[in-house]
């Protein structure tokens, strides 16, 4: 049997809609009206609708939603609303061309919410797992103004952004996370193998050791006997931290912390305050009020400190202060970026400015992602000329002190 998805009205004119399974779309009628239904609109399921029909009832395998996938999904509808097409004929053609089975249960959701009078806002709130609160807020500012199509245009570009940004980090650290993990399976090959090697070795010449290799060796003994207790500290040690930072002020403890790390640390702060700015500014330009944009921007900021202070900022001018004033007491823009505000404040412009701000920061962190490597490199040859050294005084040197006293 074939399934067709239908929408109806019952004798008190309430509006229906759901899927039913029949041999063709007039029966699909028949048994409607025989249920107290008319059909408003019957039409046979798609692929794409089937198959996330089938796979509703187990998420178990279930692709997960991307970001990549809202990102396109910004950008489709954009092009599609840009050239007159309704909104519902937009969503059931994406539902034919998504690739991802998860989302296309998620459009196929909203398209019936749709359908059932909702607005897009308050559907896409019933998928947290796609839809983030800035995105939602973002299409209720579009669906209010009448201009949901800028909105996508405007979403897709600050998704894109953030996407680059991980990408450009992630690559940043793949070096020098390598190079690490491969300095500490040598370190402990190292300690499980070579040394307890040249520890028997040494112990048949019955002389005294240096105080490097009695350090060497001792530190091998160490790790046989005890790796063991070694690794599972380690674990719940990880998993206590992982634990102590899921609470409020675990993470906000060490979200304050994370900016202040060599290194990493400005970089964090600089893209935070970035994606703030950014946010700001979208919001601003949409036409969110101050107060109400900077709650949302908290919402999707992802270091809890910083969400602290634009918190502050948002209660400060919920009682009639000013950005400046709010953004001095946060403590955590340079007095460019305030200066910046305050010529935004007098000349009406913050949106504008607040956007130079976010490129501002932005360039900033494109400079300290690319020179990341080079700073660390020093350090990385540091550490592997410290580890060789240690290594050549401790399993070397009793082989010169025990040759030169067999020369003698």
């Amino acid at each position: 049997m074939l399934r067709f998805a239908y929408t109806g009205r019952t004798q008190g004119g309430e509006k229906m809609q759901g899927i039913l399974e029949a041999d063709s779309a007039a029966d699909c009628a028949n048994r409607l009206l025989k249920s107290g239904i008319a059909p408003v609109t019957i039409r046979e399921t798609s692929q794409a609708e089937r198959r996330a029909a089938a796979q509703g009832g187990s998420n178990l395998f279930a692709t997960a939603i991307k970001p990549i996938d809202v990102q396109l999904f910004s950008r489709q509808l954009y092009t599609l609303m840009r050239s007159g097409v309704p909104i519902l004929r937009s969503l059931s053609g994406l539902i034919e061309t998504t690739t991802n089975a998860a989302f296309a249960r998620v459009i196929v959701s909203l398209k019936e919410s749709l359908e059932a009078g909702r607005d897009l806002s308050t559907a896409m709130r019933q998928h947290s797992e796609a839809f983030s609160p800035f995105y939602i807020a973002m299409v209720r500012v579009g669906e209010a103004t009448g201009r949901l199509d800028e909105i996508f245009l405007r979403m897709f570009e600050h998704l894109e952004f953030e996407r680059e940004t991980r990408a450009r980090i992630k690559e940043a650290l793949r070096y020098p996370t390598f190079v690490m993990i491969a300095m500490a399976v040598a370190i402990a090959v190292i300690n499980v193998f070579v040394i307890p090697a040249f520890a028997k070795v040494y112990a048949g010449f019955n002389a005294e050791l240096p105080l490097m290799t009695r350090i060497l060796i001792g530190t091998s003994t160490f790790t046989l006997e005890y790796g063991g207790f070694l690794l599972a500290g380690l674990v719940l040690a990880v998993a206590g931290f992982r634990v102590w930072r899921a609470t409020d002020d675990g993470r906000l403890t060490w979200d304050r912390y994370k900016l202040r790390l060599p290194l990493t640390g400005s970089i964090v702060l600089r893209s935070t305050l970035a994606r703030f700015a950014r946010t700001f500014a979208l919001s601003l330009k949409s036409g969110i009020p101050a107060a109400q944009a900077l709650s949302v921007v908290a919402e999707v900021t992802d270091n809890a400190w910083i969400a602290s202070r634009v918190e502050q900022m948002r209660n400060g001018i919920e009682r009639g202060e000013s950005i400046l004033r709010t953004a001095q007491t946060a403590a955590v823009f340079n007095p460019v970026v305030l200066q910046m505000i305050a010529v935004g404040e007098e000349t009406g412009s913050v949106d504008e400015l607040m956007q130079e701000v976010a490129e501002m920061y932005e360039r900033e962190v494109d400079y300290e992602i690319k020179t990341l490597s080079a700073r660390i490199e020093p350090l990385i040859i540091a550490a592997m000329g410290g580890i060789v050294l240690v290594l050549a005084l401790g399993v070397f040197l009793p082989m010169w002190d025990l040759a030169s006293v067999a020369i003698k």
